[in-house]
């Protein structure tokens, strides 16, 4: 029990900038959430050995009152065959009453080490919960972080794609708009012209057809 919280201790208090500075890490969030998922794989083991000790410690106190409540009445008893003068029965109420003084003082002792160990595991476990609590907000933090990097990236690239294929095709599509005005109107002033020198062609003729 004693070697997991070691190990534990020494797992959740390694330092998490040696983890994301790790060349290895192709990707430092992947890599924390593999970290962090052994470790809420060892928390769960911790917290099953304080059930079990829970289980211990009730074992512990069911087996002393039991010794304790044996020892009083053979007490008791003893007692009573003393005043009757039955010796026999005195000798034997006293022994047991022994035995199960001596058992109940040993049931007393290991409940009372299960509980002294079981608030030592409760205060660790709950330091490994608060240190699982910072790393899993540090993690929280560093996502954010990494995702307004990759935002900003993201709308980096898509300004100066913009920037520079859809204005220069813009520039593109005005120059041949211009191009067609300028040859929709060159037609047309070669259309009027044709129909203008025409007009006073004809005009030429009559006056002189006049004269």
């Amino acid at each position: 029990m004693t070697n997991i919280f070691t190990r534990m201790k020494d797992s959740i208090s390694a330092d998490l900038h040696q983890l994301l500075d790790n060349k290895e890490q192709k990707n430092p969030i992947t890599a924390l959430n593999h970290y962090l998922r052994e470790s809420e794989r060892e928390k769960e083991k911790v917290r099953k050995l304080i059930e079990r000790q829970y289980r211990l410690k009730d074992e512990f106190t069911k087996e002393y009152l039991q010794a304790e409540d044996h020892a009083n009445r053979r007490r008791k008893q003893a007692d009573i065959a003393e005043q009757a003068g039955e010796v026999q029965l005195y000798e034997f109420a006293m022994k047991e009453h022994t035995e199960y003084q001596a058992r109940a003082d040993r049931m007393k002792k290991l409940r009372d080490e299960a509980l002294e160990q079981l608030e030592m595991l409760e205060q660790k476990y709950s330091e490994m919960q608060n240190k699982l609590k910072d790393m899993h907000l540090r993690r929280m933090e560093l996502m954010g972080r990494e995702n307004i990097v990759r935002a900003s990236n993201q709308i980096n690239r898509v300004i100066n794609e913009v920037s520079d294929k859809p204005f220069s095709r813009f520039e593109e599509l005005e120059r041949y708009i211009e191009n067609l005005e300028y040859k929709v109107n060159s037609d047309h002033y070669r259309n009027t012209f044709d129909h203008k020198m025409e007009q006073l062609e004809k005009k030429l003729k009559s006056k002189e057809e006049i004269n």
